[in-house]
């Protein structure tokens, strides 16, 4: 069986289904509520699918579904209706089934009689348990080979499944006793005027213990929904008010999945780390959770906090091979299920990253930035050490200054970048390019990471640490500006390969460049006009590949498709430099796109042009709601702002586009304070900072990309 971390194919979502996320538990089914056997559907938690099939009869019939509609990211209620009878336009009979997700999952079915007499009711509830790895669904393989039963007990029926040393098991039970078989039937009679319900709770077991559900029969829905934290982080939000409505919609979904997405450690409950998405990744990845934790800065540090905690506690500490696990390293990803457990003996960590580990360091130094959490971020500075140390002595693995990657083992990743499919470094006419490679936008995150060092050197009185970083930093700008640059072309190479050729594909990786400030001034300006080129750009963002390249493909994963985290970083690259108008064409174009999926970005979309399709063409198995797209619209907030904290002073230089000239954000926490801006007119009306902050109204940075404070 392959690793888990090998393939990048995906069953497709049916049209319309409905996804419930909560933790590390998530539920896909269709708009009645039903989950098909044989499809992507079912109830999942910690990387296993427990439940694979629920279908609800009335009469012996299947209902019709009037409505879906999602309460929170882990509540939906759906809306049926039963078939009429034979000779009748309507039916009297309309159901309800109130879903909540969260270790486990609660299920109300409420069925209402509008007739004038009394109405019989035959319920059928199909149930049926795979266990199937989660990868096992997203790549549509799944074959058991291990022990299924069911038996009743107690009233409830008991699943169980054995392989090896992998236990699972699912207990479902009923409020109301129904005849129990392949699953549960109720016959009865509804008053008229008058509804029945019941209650069914999924409970889950991993390795003979108990999951306490979180939503429980017998309990309010009220107490038994995470309501506090969710609650908690509703308030502690800065609040944002514009009169943009396609803006103003993307904000509130982005910061509602953000909290949906949110993982807490039972070990560490005040820790929080988010994960990559749903429905595929709903676990830590050190990449994707490192990035969405920089990107959401702006309305909660604590993400930040808790992922570089959680990356920290299983920082490598051993070589291993299969693992690529190394001293230092920051994880790839986290696994749970039986996938992870066989092709690793066990073991559920993934290193295979390039670029986590750069990361790390960066977003350590931008926390610090931020002015909050000093005890906490003084703790992990030797962990960030550590990951500099394993960038010297593992990272590059040639010595030639430049940190590369190659997998030690068939099972791990080819690529190790985030463009981690199979296919996607190449040459400008599509020749895979062969490792150990050197990507472009990696040696813009060890130069970020080199900064970030000198920066916490600095703000620790440690000078001389502080010198040799900023020494350390501007060597390697200067070495990248030398042997990443096409000069005949006018952009940067996307990597070195491993005889040293620069890999020549015009790709959207040379704006993550700009983001970290490794650009050269006197390249910037060839890169941006690049990146807004019809080659790249599209009217609803830019494609992850030029339309002239190779291997050019719109509804490839990348090699042609939209991202709008990429698109968000590379509009945050652009206003680093000054180059606020092409920032700003960016961020109108994916707000736009965004309109069209609900004012919920997903994973990736489709790379056609405005001029082919009036409307952006979406990608079959992208996930949604997805951490680093969730928080793009929260970094082009922080880029029209122009805001960046520094040592007691806030930057604060507004550049607002046409589209937009005016909006409210209070609450911002920075410094141990709030702070609260008030834009008008496209410039600055009102700001409130915490006390003894000074308000800066320059940009952060300077033309040539560096900070200049």
């Amino acid at each position: 069986m392959p690793a888990p971390w090998t393939s990048s194919a995906s069953a497709a979502l049916d049209s319309g289904s409905v996804t419930l996320v909560e933790g590390s538990a998530f539920c896909i089914s269709l708009p009645s509520g039903d989950m098909l056997g044989g499809h992507a559907h079912g109830l999942f938690f910690r990387d296993t699918r427990f439940v694979s099939e629920l279908r609800l009869r009335i009469n012996s019939r299947w209902p019709e579904p009037l409505a879906a509609h999602t309460m929170d990211p882990f509540s939906a209620q759906f809306v049926l209706q039963s078939m009429p009878d034979a000779g009748r336009a309507d039916s009297n009979l309309v159901v309800s089934r109130n879903r909540y997700v969260g270790r486990g999952m609660r299920e109300d079915i409420v069925v209402r009689n509008f007739g004038d007499e009394p109405a019989f009711c035959g319920l059928d509830l199909e149930i049926d348990c795979d266990f199937a790895d989660l990868f096992e669904v997203k790549e549509g393989r799944v074959q058991k080979a291990g022990t299924l039963a069911l038996e009743e007990h107690d009233g409830a029926l008991l699943y169980t499944y054995l392989r090896g040393t992998f236990r699972r098991a699912l207990r479902v039970d009923f409020s109301v006793p129904p005849r129990l078989g392949a699953g549960a039937n109720w016959e009865v009679l509804v008053p008229p005027g008058e509804e029945w319900s019941v209650c069914i709770q999924f409970t889950p077991y991993i390795d003979g213990h108990e999951i306490e559900p979180r939503h429980r029969c017998g309990q309010p829905v009220e107490a038994a929904t995470p309501s506090t934290r969710l609650e908690l982080w509703r308030r502690q939000l800065p609040k944002f008010f514009t009169e943009h409505d396609d803006l103003r919609h993307l904000v509130e979904r982005s910061t509602e999945d953000l909290a949906a997405l949110r993982l807490f450690d039972p070990e560490w409950p005040d820790r929080t780390v988010v994960a990559a998405g749903a429905p595929w990744f709903m676990t830590v990845f050190g990449r994707d959770s490192l990035i969405t934790s920089w990107m959401s800065m702006l309305v909660d540090s604590e993400l930040a906090l808790g992922t570089l905690q959680t990356l920290a506690r299983y920082q490598g500490d051993d070589v291993d091979p299969i693992t690529e696990e190394e001293p230092g390293r920051i994880l790839h990803e986290m696994r749970f299920g039986e996938t992870a457990r066989l092709s690793l003996g066990g073991g559920s960590i993934y290193y295979g990253s390039v670029d986590a580990t750069p990361l790390f360091v960066m977003v350590l130094g931008e926390l610090d930035r931020w002015g909050n959490h000093p005890d906490e971020i003084d703790a992990l500075v030797p962990a960030a050490d550590r990951a500099l140390a394993w960038i010297d002595e593992f990272g590059d693995r040639d010595g030639d200054g430049y940190v590369e990657y190659q997998r030690t083992s068939d099972r791990g990743l080819q690529n190790q970048g985030w463009k981690d499919s199979w296919d996607s470094i190449h040459f400008v006419d599509g020749t895979l390019a062969a490792t150990p490679i050197a990507l472009c936008e990696v040696q813009g995150y060890v130069y970020g990471a080199y900064l970030a060092r000198a920066h916490l050197a600095r703000r620790r009185g440690n000078g001389a640490l502080a010198a040799s970083y900023t020494a350390r930093a501007a060597e390697l700008k200067a070495r990248f500006n030398r042997d990443f640059w096409l000069e005949d072309r006018g952009w940067f190479a996307v990597g070195l390969d491993r005889d040293k050729r620069p890999i020549d594909a015009l790709t959207s990786n040379i704006g993550h460049c700009l983001w970290t400030g490794i650009v050269d001034e006197d390249k910037a300006q060839r890169v941006a006009k690049h990146l807004v080129s019809p080659e790249l750009f599209t009217g609803w963002g830019i494609r992850t590949l030029a339309s002239s390249m190779g291997r050019y493909n719109p509804v490839s994963y990348h090699n042609g498709s939209i991202w709008p985290h990429d698109n968000a970083i590379c509009a945050a690259g652009l206003v680093r430099y000054g180059l606020t108008d092409e920032a700003h064409q960016v961020m109108d174009a994916v707000i736009g796109a965004g309109t069209y999926f609900g004012s919920r970005l997903p994973e990736l979309f489709g790379g056609f042009a405005r001029d082919d399709f009036a409307f952006p063409v979406g990608y079959p198995t992208s996930c949604s709601p997805q951490a680093w797209a969730a928080a793009a619209p929260l970094l082009f907030l922080r880029g029209l702002l122009r805001l960046e904290p520094a040592d007691g002073h806030v930057h604060l230089a507004p550049s607002l586009p046409a589209w937009l000239d005016a909006f409210t954000l209070s609450g911002v926490n920075v410094h141990g304070g709030k702070l609260d801006i008030t834009l008008a007119n496209g410039r600055v009306t009102s700001v409130t900072a915490p006390p003894g902050v000074e308000i800066v109204t320059t940009p952060l940075y300077g033309p040539n990309g560096e900070p200049i404070s």
